[in-house]
């Protein structure tokens, strides 16, 4: 995994499922880096010597006190409070739904698009984000039922470099933000030509 900045958020998001679901949640309005990278300083802020992001406990936290731990410097999010809120939302759900598990969501599914029901049902991811989640969990999990592809639509194809789902190494990032530019690009200009 090349998502996040530093070797140990890198391991923590091949090991730990629930480390992965929360780099993307998070990843809106920061760099896709830095939403990655902020499961492993999450983990270390919550103290203990586990290994892994715990659903039950983070849901069980005192709300402020999550808060405090996302706001912390260097701040988990450019939006600490609400962000924590929203982990703490989706942790809650993993709890009552899932048995806490974040894998559970994904692990006896049989096609893709019950796969992309489950994660778009999850808080905190709208219809595009759980489109490019079912695409990284293809492309480089594993996690394949009948029709994944078609479910994350164009982010699920091969070599598109649209999403996280296609970072691999520091050349694959490159291209999936100049692909992400130029997509900025076209839509400023497009807004420009319904203005005229």
């Amino acid at each position: 995994m090349h998502l996040a900045t530093t070797d140990a958020g890198n391991d923590l998001l091949d090991r730990d499922p629930l480390a992965l679901l929360t780099g993307m949640l998070l990843d809106q309005q920061i760099p896709m880096e830095k939403a990655f990278t902020s499961p492993s300083v999450l983990l270390e802020r919550l103290g203990g010597d586990a290994d892994a992001l715990d659903a039950a406990q983070i849901a069980a936290l005192d709300p402020d006190a999550l808060v405090e731990l996302f706001r912390t410097p260097p701040a988990l999010h450019r939006f600490p409070g609400s962000m924590a809120a929203r982990v703490q939302e989706l942790c809650q759900v993993l709890v009552r739904e899932y048995g806490g598990r974040a894998e559970a969501v994904w692990a006896d599914v049989d096609t893709g698009e019950e796969l992309l029901a489950r994660v778009a049902a999850l808080p905190g991811f709208g219809a595009q984000k759980a489109k490019i989640f079912v695409a990284l969990l293809g492309k480089r999990y594993g996690v394949q039922p009948a029709g994944w592809r078609e479910a994350a639509g164009s982010y699920g194809e091969e070599g598109s470099y649209r999403s996280v789902a296609d970072v691999v190494d520091a050349a694959s990032l490159l291209k999936v933000r100049s692909t992400k530019q130029e997509a900025k690009r076209a839509a400023k200009a497009a807004a420009g030509e319904g203005t005229r």
